[in-house]
C-alpha cells in the first residue's frame, strides 16, 4: 500500500486500477447491499402483518418517494462533500478537506429538519396527494411520522458515512452500515409484532439503527489524528466550498427529486388503473430491482474516490480506466437482475408476500418492468462519472432525462391503451431510449480523455471543480 501524507489516500494514484476498485468497491458493495436488504426485511415483516400486510405494503409504497425527497436533499450536501474531499486529498489541499466536514454537518442539520417540520405539518394531504386512500391512510402515517421524526438523524448519517469512505475508509463506513442492517432487523419483530405497533414500529426500528449509528460516526470524526476531524468548531460554512459542494451535489438532487417526482405520477397512475394493490406490487417490484441498483451504487462509490482523486491529480488514463472496469461490472450485475425478473419473477415477489392478487400483479409488474434491465448499468455508472469530475450539467441532464423527459409522459400515455400494464411498459421503453443518449454522451468523453496526456490542464473537459 502507497504511503498516506497525512493520512490522505496516496495509494489512489499509484495502485493497479482493479486492485482499488476491488478494494473500494466490495466494502461499499457490501454497505449497499445490506442497505438495500435493510429496506426489504421491513417490507417482508411489513407483507406479513396478519390480515392488513397487503394495504400495508401498499402504504408503505406511499410514503416512498416522500422519503425519496428527503433523501435528495441529503444527497444535495453529502454527495458534493464527498467528491470535493476526494478531489482536495488528490490535490494535497487538507485544509480545505477539513472544512468540507463543518459544511457536512451543519447544511444536514438545517435541511434535515426544515423538511421534517413540513412534512409533519401538512402530513395528511401530502399523502393523499402521493396515492394514500382511506383504507392506506392510517399505515402511511403511523409509518412517516416516525420517518420524519428520525429523518434528521438519517442525513447526519448518511451524509457522515459518505465522507468516512470518500477520505479512505470504505471498510469502516461498509462496517456501519451492516450495523445498522443487523439492529433493524433484530428490533422489527420485536416492535412490529411483540409490541403491536405494525408498519410504525417498523420506522421506529428504523430510526433507532440509524440513531445509533450515528452515535458511533461522531465519535469517528472526533478523533484528532484522522486526515478530516472535527475542529474546535464542529458547526461551521465556508460558503466558497459550499457553493462548489452543493453544485456537485445538484445532479444526484435532482435525480432523487426526480425519483420523487416520478414515483408519485405512478402511484396516481396505478391507483387510477389497478387499485390500491397495484401501488403494492410496485413496491415490492421496486425492492427487488433496487437490490441490484443498490449493487451498482457500491460500484459506484468504489469507483468516486479513485476517478475523483486521479482527476484531481491529473492522471487521467486512470480515470479513463476505472470508468470502463466499473461500467463493465455494473451491467454484469444487471445481467444477473433481468435473469432474475423474466424467469423468476413468481419466485422474487413470494418473498414479500402469500396474498394471491398482490402475488400476481407483482410478478407481472417485475417481468414487464424490467425488460431492458440490463441496460440500466452503464447508464448509473455514466451519471457518477460525470459527478465525479465535476461536469454537473451532464450530470443533470442524465439525472432528468431517464425519468422526466422519458418515463414520465410514458406512464401517462401508454395507460390510456394499454390500462395498468401501460405503467409497467413505459420503464424499459425509458431505459432504452436513455441508454442511447448515454452512450453518445460518454463516447464523446472518451474521445476527449484519449487527447489528454496525464499532466495536462483539464480544461478541455468543462469541469466546475476548482
Amino acid at each position: 500500500m502507497a504511503e498516506a501524507v497525512n493520512g490522505a489516500p496516496t495509494e489512489l494514484g499509484t495502485r493497479s486500477i482493479g486492485t482499488l476498485l476491488r478494494q473500494y468497491a466490495v466494502p461499499g458493495i457490501i454497505a449497499m447491499t445490506a442497505t438495500s436488504l435493510y429496506n426489504m426485511v421491513d417490507s417482508i415483516y411489513i407483507g406479513h402483518i396478519k390480515a392488513v400486510g397487503a394495504y400495508a405494503l401498499s402504504a408503505v409504497g406511499i410514503c416512498a418517494p416522500i422519503m425519496n425527497l428527503g433523501a435528495a436533499l441529503g444527497t444535495l450536501v453529502g454527495v458534493g462533500a464527498a467528491t470535493i474531499i476526494s478531489v482536495l486529498l488528490g490535490q494535497k489541499n487538507y485544509g480545505n478537506a477539513q472544512k468540507v466536514l463543518g459544511n457536512e454537518i451543519t447544511l444536514n442539520l438545517v435541511l434535515g429538519t426544515l423538511f421534517s417540520v413540513l412534512v409533519l405539518l401538512c402530513e395528511e394531504p401530502i399523502l393523499y396527494f402521493f396515492g394514500a386512500s382511506e383504507r392506506t391512510m392510517p399505515f402511511a402515517k403511523g409509518y412517516l411520522t416516525w420517518i420524519m421524526i428520525g429523518n434528521v438523524f438519517s442525513h447526519m448519517y448518511f451524509g457522515l458515512n459518505g465522507l468516512i469512505r470518500a477520505i479512505g475508509n470504505p471498510k469502516t463506513a461498509m462496517g456501519l452500515t451492516l450495523f445498522t442492517v443487523f439492529i433493524n432487523a433484530a428490533l422489527d419483530p420485536v416492535f412490529i409484532f411483540t409490541f403491536g405497533l405494525g408498519v410504525k414500529g417498523a420506522a421506529i426500528a428504523t430510526v433507532i439503527s440509524q440513531l445509533l449509528a450515528l452515535c458511533y460516526t461522531l465519535r469517528y470524526f472526533n478523533d484528532k489524528t484522522r486526515v478530516v476531524h472535527f475542529g474546535r468548531r464542529i458547526l461551521g460554512i465556508d460558503w466558497k466550498i459550499a457553493r462548489s459542494s452543493l453544485a456537485i451535489g445538484l445532479g444526484p438532487f435532482l435525480m432523487n427529486s426526480a425519483a420523487c417526482i416520478v414515483n408519485l405520477f405512478i402511484n396516481q397512475q396505478l391507483r387510477k388503473y389497478g387499485g390500491d394493490l397495484a401501488i403494492g406490487a410496485y413496491g415490492i417490484v421496486s425492492r427487488i430491482s433496487f437490490f441490484f441498483l443498490m449493487i451498482v451504487m457500491g460500484f459506484n462509490q468504489g469507483m468516486q474516490p479513485i476517478a475523483g482523486y486521479n482527476y484531481g491529480a491529473r492522471k487521467y488514463s486512470r480515470v479513463r480506466k476505472v470508468y470502463l472496469l466499473t461500467a463493465g461490472w455494473a451491467t454484469l450485475v444487471c445481467f444477473f437482475g433481468f435473469i432474475l425478473s423474466e424467469f423468476l419473477p413468481k419466485t422474487a415477489v413470494s418473498i414479500f408476500t402469500n396474498d394471491p392478487t398482490l402475488l400476481e400483479l407483482g410478478a407481472k409488474g417485475l417481468q414487464i418492468m424490467n425488460i431492458s434491465f440490463l441496460l440500466i448499468g452503464m447508464q448509473m455508472v455514466s451519471t457518477n462519472f460525470f459527478q465525479c469530475l465535476g461536469m454537473v450539467g451532464k450530470s443533470i441532464f442524465l439525472s432528468l432525462s431517464r425519468q422526466l423527459l422519458f418515463l414520465v409522459p410514458l406512464v401517462y400515455t401508454l395507460p390510456l391503451w394499454l390500462g395498468v400494464k401501460g405503467v409497467w411498459y413505459s420503464f424499459p421503453i425509458s431505459d432504452a431510449v436513455s441508454f442511447v443518449v448515454t452512450g453518445i454522451m460518454i463516447l464523446n468523453l472518451m474521445h476527449k480523455f484519449s487527447r489528454l496526456k496525464d499532466g495536462d490542464d483539464p480544461a478541455i473537459l468543462g469541469s466546475t471543480i476548482q
